[in-house]
């Protein structure tokens, strides 16, 4: 989406003749506050669902499937990446029914490392870019940061935006930054990490949310997964309720991912519930909704292997790279 067709749009969904700075606060501001309390008690209520047998079993294979399995350190090597796409591939080599994953996450120096080792599977790359986790600097290093990862061949982008900017209202300039990096993207798919544990407010999610939309996200992100609190339900759940409205808005579906602290199949399981009693079941799929995790694929396998053999093998028998 160019510049002009993404201002073009959110002046008409905004029903302004200039997209200002004090057209989209009036617009933002204007969004329903977020009541924490029946926000927090509702994400609560719903992580209480008790899922079993075959519901169990088809959860544990659709949160596999959904997953962005991720490395995101100073000592990443070309071995360790490899090794993870290896295991993104195949999570559990004794039992080829396990389902791969839908994507690898990494910084943009590995693209073509992990390209290389995925070629043919089906399964995506991922790369993190616009300064990453920080957000903190110029647009032209974001957008060189962008394109270098395009052109190493990510299919995907996750993007961090400028806090700072939001938090001090300086909503146009991040909403320009999202246009811009969407259109360095060309056509690999943009996400966008809005780090909801710096936004202080659930209002302030809400609004972000909706900023990153209408600047053209194909998906909001909770959290870098660098900082405490990382993904939770309440939040989550703000962001699923932004996406409905949107498609019943625009007509058009936005993708989300939780990222951060999400390790055990009961965390996995609550979110999915979740997906379908807010968003709706559309959004049960990769293509729209995803996991950022690294750990978490460990436990799937774990309660996988409980469900198919009736005992707990225990994390020694499945791979931790």
């Amino acid at each position: 989406m160019s510049t002009t067709t993404a201002t073009s749009r959110a002046r008409d969904l905004l029903g302004v003749s200039s997209l200002s700075n004090a057209s989209l606060t009036t617009w933002l501001h204007g969004l329903p506050g977020v009541d924490q309390v029946g926000c927090e008690a509702r994400a609560a209520a719903l992580g209480t669902r008790s899922i079993k047998t075959t519901s169990k079993a088809w959860a544990i294979d659709t949160a596999i499937g959904m997953i962005d399995l991720t490395t995101l350190e100073g000592a990443d090597t070309e071995g360790k990446v490899r090794s993870l796409c290896a295991k993104a591939v195949t999570p559990d080599p004794l039992d080829p029914t396990t389902p791969h994953v839908a994507a690898v996450c990494v910084y943009n120096d590995m693209v073509g490392i992990a390209k290389d080792a995925l070629k043919g599977t089906g399964i995506h790359v991922a790369a993190v870019a616009t300064a990453f986790p920080s957000g903190r600097a110029s647009m032209p290093v974001k957008l060189a940061d962008t394109k270098d990862a395009v052109e190493a061949g990510a299919d995907e982008i996750d993007m961090v935006i400028d806090r700072g900017a939001f938090l001090s209202g300086r909503y146009r300039q991040v909403f320009d930054e999202i246009v811009a990096t969407k259109e360095a993207c060309g056509q690999a798919h943009l996400k966008v990490i809005l780090e909801t544990g710096e936004l202080v407010t659930y209002d302030n999610v809400r609004r972000a949310s909706w900023l990153a939309m209408l600047a053209g996200a194909d998906f909001i992100k909770t959290s870098t997964g660098k900082i405490s609190p990382a993904a939770t339900l309440p939040v989550t759940l703000i962001m699923l309720e932004a996406v409905r409205d949107w498609r019943e808005l625009t007509g058009e579906m936005v993708g989300v991912k939780p990222a951060g602290g999400i390790r055990t199949t009961k965390d996995a399981v609550k979110y999915l519930v979740m997906v379908n009693e807010i968003a709706g079941e559309d959004w049960l799929t990769p293509e729209w909704f995803r996991f950022g995790a690294s750990s978490l694929l460990t436990d799937l396998q774990l309660q996988r292997q409980k469900l198919a053999t009736g005992a707990y093998s225990g994390a020694d028998y499945v791979t931790i790279d």
